[in-house]
């Protein structure tokens, strides 16, 4: 199945994605919130729209699961051996401050395994996917495109990404462990999956996650990341999907296995 999937083509989906979030995103807008008390704006319903009528169009032997969509029950769905899973805008506090720190992540899960990831950063127009085996690549304005690869490990200097919205004060007291063991610790702030963005491109060295996330928010980055030469490891196991409850446990993101 992995081979029959074009990934210029689920580029272009996550791109016509990005452009309707940024129609709304130039525009005055409305926020509610959902039964999780997580924000959801017309921009959020869009990309989900365009996401998922592509999808059922160009792939429908395919089945998926979306932030925006009701999840298909367990007993149906842990059957599956391929799924799509989507966050049509992740970063929504971004997106509703304006910072331009939100993207469109689209991967494709294989066995509870991502296996192809693609990001998409609307406001700046890159681009950042991945395949199984086939390496990690970055795709900027302009066009160029470039391999990613993780920074290689240093023992003097450290450069830790957190999230801009949910700093916990697990991330913290990780954070002032790490100053204990190096010279030097630089801590970066990023929202949505820019972060995992940062660590396959080799800017930051680690990215802890120890609060709350969801199955969609992680599984194209980590493939990204895992194809640049990273990992992103729960308790030292890679973190997997399809889950009976789809959040996420507490992971780290980094470049190199002594962090």
């Amino acid at each position: 199945m992995l081979d029959k999937i074009d990934i210029n083509v689920i580029i272009k989906v996550a791109y016509d994605a990005g452009n309707a979030i940024l129609d709304i995103y130039e525009q005055d807008f409305d926020v509610v919130e959902k039964e999780d008390n997580s924000p959801l704006t017309l921009a959020d319903k869009a990309s989900n729209n365009v996401i998922i009528s592509a999808l059922k169009r160009l792939y429908p032997n395919i089945p998926f699961i979306s932030e925006e969509e009701k999840a298909t029950a367990y007993d149906e769905r842990k059957s599956w051996e391929y799924f799509w899973l989507i966050d049509p805008l992740d970063g929504t506090k971004e997106f509703i401050k304006k910072n331009g720190e939100f993207t469109v992540n689209i991967a494709l899960v294989r066995n509870k395994v991502s296996v192809l990831g693609v990001i998409y950063v609307p406001v700046t127009d890159e681009i950042y996917f991945a395949i199984e085996g086939q390496g990690a690549f970055k795709v900027d304005s302009g066009g160029g495109k470039s391999k990613l690869q993780v920074k290689g490990h240093s023992k003097e200097s450290l450069k830790i990404v957190a999230s801009r919205s949910h700093l916990s004060k697990e991330v913290e007291e990780y954070i002032e462990e790490k100053r204990n063991h190096y010279d030097k610790v630089d801590c970066v702030s990023a929202g949505s999956s820019l972060k995992f963005c940062l660590v396959a491109e080799g800017i930051a060295d680690v990215y802890p996650r120890l609060g709350p996330t969801m199955e969609w928010d992680t599984a194209a980055g980590q493939i990204i990341v895992e194809e640049a030469g990273g990992m992103v490891l729960d308790n030292g196991e890679k973190l997997q999907y399809n889950k009976e409850v789809l959040r996420n446990p507490f992971f780290i993101v980094k470049s190199f296995e002594a962090i």
